[in-house]
């Protein structure tokens, strides 16, 4: 029996913020290399050895929602996602079912982000002694997270409008990390001028 089958791990794939730095269209609808932004954060989670997929979508819902018809995913739609990440963290979290024994939370707007990036993170998991493990590039801290369900409650109590990185200091010592030679783990799209240096970067290895 292999991890996965023993130890579940869920991909949780956060895609609910407002786009408010992009303007215009909705940026997880914006289209890299034919296809919408949020379809390489789901086709990275699918791709993995992660066993269940749920994505959580609250800003411009239902045409995200429709982005990813056909996909074998789970959708949990958060209704207050104005009120920040804490909310589609705490959303996605009730969703997962409870013989979970880690999430990797992704960020849908991360499109650099490929399955074997997270199967490293996951590989990196042992769940009779379980760790957070975080990517690094560079010595800095990058995205995505895997979370022992340890954590949950802990993720749970977090508000406003962030993630999991604020706990991190304060577990420091139950904390592992992988080391990248790609900035895909750091790499994220909030605006127009990210959209452009992503495609430009693209074109180059081209």
């Amino acid at each position: 029996m292999n991890l996965d089958q023993a130890h579940r791990i869920a991909a949780l794939v956060l895609a609910a913020g407002a786009s408010s730095r992009m303007g215009g269209q909705h940026k997880l609808l914006r289209l890299i290399d034919g296809i919408p932004m949020v379809q390489h954060a789901v086709a990275a989670a699918l791709g993995s050895r992660c066993a269940q997929v749920l994505v959580v979508t609250g800003g411009e819902a239902a045409a995200v929602e429709a982005a990813l018809v056909g996909a074998p995913v789970s959708i949990v739609r958060n209704t207050e996602y104005e009120y920040g990440m804490s909310t589609s963290l705490h959303r996605g979290l009730a969703a997962l079912p409870s013989d979970t024994a880690a999430a990797v939370i992704l960020l849908a707007d991360m499109p650099r982000v490929r399955a074997a990036h997270i199967d490293r993170i996951i590989a990196a998991f042992d769940p009779d002694h379980p760790a957070i493990v975080v990517p690094t590039h560079g010595g800095r801290r990058g995205h995505p997270v895997l979370w022992p369900c340890g954590h949950f409650a802990a993720l749970r109590r977090i508000v406003g409008d962030t993630g999991g990185r604020t706990l991190l200091g304060a577990l420091r010592d139950n904390l592992i990390t992988v080391a990248f030679d790609t900035d895909a783990v750091l790499t994220d799209v909030d605006t127009p001028a990210d959209l452009a240096e992503l495609s430009s970067q693209r074109k180059q290895l081209c």
